[in-house]
């Protein structure tokens, strides 16, 4: 049998070839190997950006060799064990042949390719040494065959033997010329862009889509490689990001980059879930904590965050300023079960948030210095183009840090010393479609930098931000609007001042009722975060929340936005007056129905907090209908064996009341039951 050998799965730069079992037929061999031989000279008419003569000489070689294997194919019968072994041997280097044509034409490769010119040539030479080898021990003499066909096949065999595979003075020169760039961008010196064109049009990158296909290339190399624990090859790759980064950002200021406008701002979108209380994020990287650990100054991290942070020579607490006294990190055991227990009711994969997590905090600081350089360039040009630039220019310049700023801490933090967000800021009037959304999207980004955060509300971004989410001119920038303001929300001091511009909630409920699906999730999640200043909550009752909230409830299939809004609605129930908005907008026989069908744990447990609230505050005409549900009893003993302590708690506690309301029903002073008359337990 002869396995795949067009393995779509390998790594760049591995040959995962397999040699023939021993029971193949020649017949099948000969065959596999005209397959590929065939494959192998389509190749012929590919583009090579470096390695153009290596690999035009080996391809010349196999369609020689092709045209032997078809005249052979009359032979089958007659050929000896010698064919067979010599074939096996052929088919085996093949593979690996092809394999590595395939990566020498790979789309978004062509500066890696350049920068391993070495190994590349090294790995043309030994397989084309194989070659020679295998062809070595052909008994051409046993086999009837033209004169013509035996002296190409020797000729064949004597030229692989002999052959000096270099790499090419061409290839030499300019990847020369690629690490002369990277060690100007690391001792600080701008290189001259007529320099850099010169390898970009060597390797044939003439555009900004091509830039940033080498980018996408290169980030995914860098992702595998950390997963493997190979980290050899990462402060290259990060320099060569950097480098591919500025010539992004800077050399092209064509308009190519809109092609993948559509798909690059559809998958930047932010769908956010209330239910991450703050306590749940880390500070540093602002993602979920999968492994909280706490400092000397009590602040709680992420382990992986903190001691990236701590390596990099920070002695000071990254979230008060203070003095780090020790760098002993404690394990936080009760917020780490909590997080895992939010994790289960929620259904996210806690493996995937600590993958996410690491992938995050690794770029709190940059892959190399010359990438560090690189990027501070970039962020100066960019500032530089939203100031003076042109329409387009500074549309280009703000998809650039939406784009630079998505997933990487560093490039935030170089973006927002460089000036950006008050110029971004200044976009968000635009009747440009594009370069509003572009800059909402942008700051959303940097609003995750606790700077970001700061030279927002500093530069009186906070108005600007509510206008979009009122008045933006697609539905996308207004529901990323609400996101912003759901990371504005998580500094403290900030909710007050959300809570008190007049806009801000009433701007939220509009998303609530007429946003998509997103949209909706990001407003509740915003609104969530507002109630955590305890002074917002009269505010949010008064804009209309409430009824808003309970006609989700009634329409949503969502089940994660179903927990989110039973979570609002839960705290808002704490007041009287939320109660009772509660009851006046048939909150109750919705909530007891996902009592009793809703999957989520967290979600029965808001249920019951919300009923418990009820009943006290809103009374009998609570306690009466619910006592006469027979269904649920048994629904409320279940989160007393299986729900938290805390839900437990509240679980006994309606209980209790149900109880009361049960032994004195028969009396005619139930009647004068008033709110507040039972407590909690």
């Amino acid at each position: 049998m002869i396995k795949r050998f067009d393995r779509c799965d390998r790594r760049i730069l591995t040959f995962p070839a397999v040699n023939p079992c021993e029971e193949i037929s020649p017949r099948t061999l000969l065959e596999s190997l005209i397959s590929l031989s065939r494959k192998i000279c389509n190749f012929q008419s590919k583009f090579f950006a470096s390695q153009r003569k290596n690999a035009r000489e080996v391809i010349r070689q196999i369609g020689i060799l092709s045209i032997f294997f078809e005249e052979i194919r009359d032979h089958v019968p007659s050929l000896s064990n010698s064919f067979v072994l010599s074939f096996s041997e052929l088919h085996l280097t093949f593979q690996k042949i092809l394999f590595l044509l395939e990566d020498c034409t790979r789309e978004g490769a062509r500066v890696w390719i350049l920068m391993k010119s070495h190994f590349v040539t090294s790995q043309f030479r030994v397989l084309v040494r194989a070659m020679a080898t295998a062809l070595d021990v052909l008994p051409l003499n046993s086999i009837d065959l033209s004169y013509e066909i035996k002296e190409l096949v020797e000729l064949v065999a004597k030229q692989s033997q002999k052959a000096k595979l270099e790499i090419s003075p061409e290839d030499e020169g300019e990847l020369k010329r690629i690490i002369v760039i990277l060690n100007q961008f690391e001792n600080r010196f701008e290189p001259e862009r007529y320099f850099i064109k010169k390898v970009l049009d060597f390797l044939d990158i003439r555009s900004w889509n091509d830039c940033h296909n080498e980018m996408k290339f290169l980030d995914e190399e860098i992702n595998l490689e950390s997963d493997e624990g190979k980290e050899r090859e990462l402060p290259l790759m990060s320099s060569l990001i950097g480098f591919l980064s500025y010539c992004r950002g800077v050399l092209f200021e064509d308009s190519d980059y809109k092609s993948i406008d559509q798909s690059e701002g559809r998958n930047s979108l932010e769908t956010l879930n209330c239910l991450n209380p703050e306590d749940f994020r880390c500070p540093i990287s602002l993602e979920l904590m999968t492994d909280p650990v706490t400092v000397s100054t009590g602040q709680t991290y992420d382990r992986v965050s903190i001691q990236k942070w701590l390596k990099s020579g920070n002695l000071i607490c990254p979230k008060t300023g203070e003095k780090l006294t020790s760098t002993e990190l404690v394990p936080n055991s009760a917020l780490r079960k909590l997080i895992q227990q939010f994790c289960a009711d929620t259904g996210i994969s806690l493996a995937k948030s600590r993958k996410n997590n690491c992938d995050l905090s690794k770029t709190i600081l940059p892959g190399s210095s010359s990438a560090a350089e690189a990027m501070k360039f970039l962020a100066h040009f960019l500032a530089c183009k939203l100031c003076i630039g042109t329409g387009e220019q500074r549309n280009k310049a703000a998809y650039e840090i939406r784009l630079l700023a998505k997933s990487n801490i560093f490039n935030r933090s170089c973006l927002i010393e460089a000036g950006t967000i008050p110029l971004l800021l200044g976009l968000l009037n635009s009747t440009n479609l594009s370069m509003q959304e572009n800059a909402i999207s942008s700051l959303l980004k940097l609003s995750k930098h606790s700077s970001g955060k700061k030279e927002i509300m500093d530069n009186w971004g906070l108005k600007l931000i509510i206008r979009v989410l009122r008045n933006g001119l697609k539905m996308e920038a207004k529901q990323t609007a609400a996101a912003t303001l759901f990371y504005l929300a998580s500094v403290h001091e900030y909710r007050k001042v959300i809570g008190e511009t007049p806009d801000a909630i009433p701007s939220l409920v509009d998303l609530i009722k007429n946003g998509t699906t997103c949209g909706k999730k990001n407003a509740v999640a915003a609104i969530f975060g507002l109630l955590l200043y305890h002074k917002n909550h009269q505010k949010v009752i008064a804009a209309g929340t409430i009824p808003a909230l309970v006609n989700l409830l009634a329409t949503s299939e969502k089940v994660e936005l179903t927990t989110d809004v039973l979570a609002i609605l839960a705290t808002l129930a704490e007041s009287v007056n939320g109660s009772f908005k509660m009851f006046e907008s048939s909150a109750l026989p919705l909530v007891f129905g996902l009592l009793q069908s809703t999957a989520s744990r967290a979600g029965k447990e808001y249920c019951v907090s919300i009923l418990q609230s009820l009943c006290l505050n809103c009374g009998v005409d609570v306690i009466s209908v619910l006592a006469k549900e027979p269904s649920i009893v048994p629904a409320l003993y279940s989160l007393i064996t299986d729900g938290t302590s805390h839900a437990s708690k509240k679980t006994r506690s309606l209980m209790k009341i149900l109880h009361k309301f049960s032994e004195t029903s028969s009396s005619s002073s139930m009647r004068e039951v008033v709110p507040g008359q039972f407590v909690v337990w």
